[in-house]
């Protein structure tokens, strides 16, 4: 396991998700999805999906990559989950976090640390796809993380661990095709409630999902 998801007491700008090994100048393409190198595609042990599919909270450690017609890299991220409406994403940088973005009923907040940044948006496909390079409703990447096709998906599958997709690859309508390597997952866990709270940005300036994708992709 390269990183372990971390649910505890952190700075202002990076209140709840840490890694142990963050690493340094690391780039941010998109929401979710990684290389998986020589990984088996193994099918979900018996009662695992069965299980997965119904969690109502995740958290795990992932190393994404993405490329589409507009976005493409690849990034260490922290993801949590709690359904029906609240996911927590936060990538790791070299002096805390570069972006964290908390997705709660129908709002999305994403901040920017190091830049005093602030974007808000819909907790929707659309602006998921504007901010991160990523077309996917909350709902959606709940779904993958768990081992579920989501139906508007052109393809998707999983390579299984022990309860949970270890390897992961899908195509969105898009064209757009995530790719991810978890490290580390937990279903189950308790969460600190911080977890799912906004992420405090007062005297941030805010910003525009044009700019808030710079800024993704600067060093």
């Amino acid at each position: 396991m390269r990183q372990t998801a971390s649910f505890g007491p952190s700075s202002s700008e990076s209140r709840s998700l840490r890694t142990r090994n963050p690493g340094a100048g690391l780039l941010l393409a998109g929401l979710l999805l990684a290389s998986a190198g020589c990984a088996t595609w193994s099918p979900p042990p018996p009662h695992a999906a069965a299980r997965a599919a119904v969690a109502a909270v995740y958290s795990g450690s992932l190393r994404v990559s993405v490329k589409g017609e507009d976005v493409r890299g690849r990034t260490p991220i922290l993801v949590a989950f709690r359904r029906p409406t609240s996911i927590r994403l936060e990538i790791p940088g070299s002096a805390g976090a570069r972006l964290v973005a908390v997705v709660r009923g129908e709002r999305l907040t994403a901040v920017f640390p190091a830049h005093r940044a602030v974007f808000e948006g819909a907790a929707t496909a659309a602006d998921f796809d504007a901010l991160l390079g990523v077309a996917l409703a909350p709902e959606e990447l709940m779904d993958i993380l768990v081992g579920v096709t989501p139906p508007r998906l052109r393809s998707y599958r999983a390579g299984w661990g022990e309860r949970l997709p270890e390897r992961i690859e899908a195509v969105l309508p898009d064209g757009t095709r995530l790719k991810a390597t978890v490290d580390e997952a937990e279903l189950g866990t308790s969460l600190p409630a911080a977890v799912f709270e906004f992420p405090s940005h007062r005297g941030y300036r805010p910003v525009d999902a044009a700019e808030a994708r710079r800024l993704l992709g600067a060093r």
